[in-house]
């Protein structure tokens, strides 16, 4: 029952979108279907939002944030720093060196996590690496990260630290709103990821 639910979260989304990817696109997918599949069940593809924050407070410079919205959202509302890649354009060449790299961590977002994913599943499928998604998007970041709620007074020791640490960040980028569209996931514990090199190409040919 959990694959099938992986299956439609993932897999079927996928389909869609590769129906609609030029066949000069297609043909350089890296991931089959299966193993994209088992990447996605493992969650490798988010990040928390509590580590997002950290790493806007602290200016971190390998820190990239691409949202994936319309040219329309973006202009009402967008995260520090961001750079706007609409979905519908992410295929295109002029994209291709930022998506493709290896000096940046690039978090892809959206309102909720489903375009973002949507992001990452083809990126990851073409083989790019240094992709990540923001769970639960802009309704998690506006609803949790910068506007928290105060524990209860029997709430644990870290939930109080999570608290401070939010409000802090909040403070630190300007608090907010909340945004509606698109499902919100839930956050969790995460580590900042790695940004992981790729493997240099060795040089071929003559002249």
């Amino acid at each position: 029952m959990k694959q099938l639910k992986l299956l439609a979260l993932f897999v079927i989304p996928l389909g869609i979108i590769i129906a609609a990817v030029p066949a000069d696109k297609v043909k350089h997918f890296k991931l089959t279907a299966d193993e994209l599949l088992q990447e996605a069940g493992a969650g490798v593809q988010f990040i928390s939002p509590d580590v997002v924050a950290d790493m806007l407070v602290q200016k971190d410079p390998s820190l990239r944030l691409i949202d994936v919205r319309t040219p329309e959202e973006f202009e009402a509302y967008s995260m520090p720093g961001a750079i706007n890649i609409p979905l519908s354009n992410l295929l295109a060449d002029e994209y291709t060196d930022i998506l493709h790299q290896e000096a940046y961590m690039n978090v892809f977002y959206s309102n909720g996590s489903v375009y973002a994913n949507q992001a990452w599943m083809i990126t990851r499928q073409l083989g790019y690496e240094n992709n990540f998604v923001l769970e639960g998007g802009l309704n998690y970041w506006f609803g949790n990260i910068l506007s928290p709620a105060e524990p209860s007074q029997t709430s644990p020791d870290e939930e109080f630290a999570k608290y401070d640490f939010r409000k802090s960040a909040a403070a630190a980028l300007g608090g907010g709103g909340v945004v509606s569209t698109e499902a919100t996931a839930p956050a969790v514990k995460a580590v900042k990821p790695p940004v992981t090199a790729k493997a240099k190409k060795k040089p071929s040919g003559g002249c």
